[in-house]
């Protein structure tokens, strides 16, 4: 565990990181916390801050109040004010307002979204601006929760108690 300010670190393994700064690039962590957190070229289990900017990182939980996800992959990217470039985060969660451009997302949730060139599962939002890319709409997805609810309704009649 480091504990300090600010912290800055180049091409280090470490456990936990908690700083007010931390700048960090080409290494592995296993969780960072912080005010403002700059992750490039970073592996790491979990990020969570005020300000977070990750810049070509594979993260899996991304957690702040301001999030920038630039060229990389987060499986949870989570945020009041989140932005995405050129990556790809499977669940993005927003409070206020969502930034997507040229990224893929399966789902998004956001009070307001705006995309440029991207693609997306399913988008739940009270408004959307610009052009994407969805499998599903809201006919489509409850369909398909019909089919999927029908079909393990059936197959529960199946099963011994």
């Amino acid at each position: 565990m480091v504990e300090s300010d600010a912290r800055k670190m180049e091409g280090e393994e470490l456990e936990f990181i908690e700083a007010e700064f931390i700048t960090i690039k080409q290494s592995s962590v296993r969780s960072l916390e912080g005010g403002h957190v700059e992750a490039q070229q970073v592996c790491a289990l979990s990020i969570d801050g005020e300000r977070v900017e990750i810049t070509q990182g594979a993260v899996g939980i991304v957690h702040g109040a301001e999030t920038d996800i630039n060229q990389s992959i987060s499986l949870i990217a989570m945020g009041n004010n989140t932005e995405v470039n050129s990556s790809f985060a499977p669940v993005l969660l927003s409070r206020d307002s969502a930034v997507v451009n040229r990224s893929a997302v399966g789902i998004m949730g956001a009070g307001n979204i705006k995309v440029d060139n991207a693609s997306a599962l399913l988008m739940i939002a009270n408004t959307v601006e610009g052009e994407v890319t969805t499998l599903l709409d809201w006919k489509s997805a409850l369909a398909l929760g019909a089919v999927i609810g029908g079909a393990l309704g059936f197959l529960s009649l199946f099963r011994r108690k």
